[in-house]
């Protein structure tokens, strides 16, 4: 079986174990990985009384998960020169034309700010959702106002409905025809998106899920709104396989790249433009398990889309819909192309949660690995030629190699100096397969290099902006192997955290600076975390009075292949006076994960 067949049989796993106890008649998910739908399954049933199983064919009404086909339909007529997101709304919406925010100073409200949920409009869920099928009339007086606003526009992030509502009537007038005929034209059918329509008679009945609620013991059938002034927010009735190509429209934005655009409805460069939060919605702290690191995740609004930022998972871009008798949810990560899709026929069904577990557990299962940050050929060459300088300094090819800032701030006769003295101490050194390369952005690179004696030299460097790019920062740090004194304080801290009542062993003799108390209160929450620990490299101190290791588990921290997006590194810190052989400095220190990148 392949990894990924395991993967996706634990996501079903997870799907049984969600779904106990839920009151929910029907529901439909489905895994796209390499921009293909490769795995579906439906529980339950699409209508009540029926045996009617959902299938990837199966269609539901997905709620505001419609906003992410709007905004895509606008930024449509953006590259054609329609319109500039940063045209006042009411340019193109003669209703608004007086539309104005809540107090004298409030800016001109833009296409911008409906598209990114910045326009201040009040947070109108459950409200919005009642008006889908509103008469366009109507919908006309409702915008001459007044309108209640939350914040003044532009300043933060407020989930508005309404505003979708106006970006469908501004996609009327800009291109002349009823919004769900210009969207069906510019989106929907170059996808090849046959299944997906904002019209119920449009769905065979036999693949319509009906929507429902589970009131007083028994469920009660939901009436579907027709289509009406506020279907640009949330009236698209669609499929688990024409969601697939919507996920894999946006993940094969990623990587940037040369080759040939195709005949997509729009450009690569306007689909990650709308995987871009306009700015930080909400941040949240989270701790599922005491036993478990705590969890950070950062969001706000792109073009239609949540983007959210965490701290194991990296980039993670989608959308919610909840609706009378329905919930949806869709969600990928852009480094690895992952994404999975859920639907369910029953009131606001808890669809995030499931697509999120199951999404989580594909991504921790690395079946499908997240794109590492690419190097850029220029830094590729310079680290090379680095490694030259390393065996052999060269006066000239450092004159080629450098910027102009590294001698101003480190004379190129001191970093000469250094390197001869770090070959002295460590002799010839290799490539460090021990510790993974990292690099910030494509013009910029750590990596190590190891003697053989279990000392090793970290390398560092950053390109400058210029062309050729040349190397305005060059670092490199020692760090000598410990000496046998302070890896035996090593040991036997692992040791100890490893046994049945972890602790720091009674027998070290700890300077007055350091808290046992604490420090044995440390060593249980890290062996609750990680244990069993092994004794990585050292990473820093000069071998003898200091030393600091990187910390190896299966549990936590990266393996040698640099697989770290769901762990920060835990590394070790001992400081010992070799004279008096107390302990000066004792620690165990959480550093940041690395998380993937955005798939660029």
């Amino acid at each position: 079986m392949t990894v990924l067949a395991r993967a996706l049989r634990t996501a079903d796993g997870i799907a049984d174990a969600f779904l106990v106890g839920k009151h929910i008649p029907g529901i439909v998910y489905g895994v796209v990985a390499g921009g293909e739908l490769v795995h579906s399954r439906g529980v339950g049933t699409l209508r009540v009384g029926e045996q009617a199983v959902p299938d990837a064919d199966s269609v539901f009404r997905i709620a505001s998960m419609t906003k992410s086909f709007t905004a895509a339909t606008v930024i449509s007529l953006r590259d054609e020169g329609r319109l500039s997101l940063d045209d006042p709304i009411g340019r193109h919406v003669p209703e608004l034309a007086s539309f104005h925010g809540p107090t004298a100073d409030s800016p001109a409200i833009t296409v911008r700010h409906l598209l990114t949920m910045t326009s201040g409009l009040a947070t109108d869920d459950p409200w919005g959702d009642r008006q889908q099928g509103l008469d366009l009339a109507a919908f006309s007086a409702l915008l001459r106002g007044p309108l209640t606003f939350a914040w003044t526009p532009g300043t933060r992030f407020e989930y508005s409905n309404l505003g979708y509502g106006i970006l469908g009537r501004l996609v009327t007038n800009i291109a002349g025809a009823e919004y769900r005929e210009v969207v069906r034209e510019r989106i929907l059918r170059p996808l090849g998106m046959d299944s997906t329509t904002y019209l119920q008679a449009e769905v065979p009945e036999g693949r319509l899920a009906h929507g429902y609620l589970w009131r007083d013991e028994a469920f009660i059938e939901e009436p579907l709104d027709p289509y009406g002034a506020l279907a640009s927010m949330g009236g698209i009735f669609t499929s688990v396989r024409d969601l697939s190509r919507w996920v894999a429209f946006f993940t094969d934005a990623f990587p940037p790249r040369d080759d040939p655009e195709g005949s997509m409805p729009l450009s690569r460069a306007s689909r990650r433009e709308m995987q871009q939060a306009s700015g930080i919605g909400w941040s949240v702290l989270s701790q599922p398990k005491p036993d478990l690191e705590p969890e950070v995740e950062a969001g706000g609004y792109g073009l239609g889309l949540f983007v959210e930022e965490h701290s194991r998972w990296g980039r993670i871009v989608g959308h919610s819909g909840g609706y009378p008798g329905f919930g949806s949810n869709m969600r990928w990560q852009p480094a690895s192309g992952l994404g999975v899709i859920v639907l369910a026929n029953h009131r606001y069904a808890p669809s995030t949660g499931l697509a999120r577990d199951l999404l989580a557990s594909l991504i921790e299962s690395d079946a499908i690995p997240a794109r590492r940050i690419r190097p850029a050929a220029a830094l590729s060459i310079a680290r090379a030629e680095i490694d030259r300088l390393l065996v052999s300094w060269d006066d000239e090819l450092a004159g080629r190699l450098f910027a102009m800032n590294v001698e101003l701030d480190d004379p190129v006769a001191r970093r000469r100096d250094e390197i001869a003295r770090i070959r002295e101490l460590h002799g010839p050194l290799r490539s460090d397969s021990a510790m993974p390369e990292q690099s910030k952005t494509p013009l910029h690179a750590v990596w190590w290099l190891a003697d053989a004696q279990g000392g090793r030299v970290r390398v560092e460097i950053r390109l400058a902006p210029e062309s050729p790019a040349l190397v305005q920062t060059f670092g490199l740090a020692s760090v000598p192997a410990p000496d046998e004194a302070l890896a035996a304080v090593a040991v036997g801290v692992i040791t100890a955290i490893n046994g049945p009542r972890p602790a720091i062993p009674v027998s070290l003799v700890l300077g007055p600076d350091i808290d046992r108390v604490a420090i044995d209160r440390i060593a249980r929450i890290v062996a609750a975390r990680y244990a069993p620990l092994m004794l990585g490299p050292a990473v820093a101190g000069d071998g003898v009075t200091a030393a600091t290791w990187r910390l190896r588990s299966d549990r936590g921290s990266g393996d040698d292949r640099g697989n770290r997006g769901n762990r920060g590194e835990l590394e070790l810190a001992v400081g010992r006076d070799p004279g008096t052989a107390i302990i000066a400095t004792l620690a165990l220190v959480q550093q940041p994960p690395q998380t993937p990148s955005q798939g660029d």
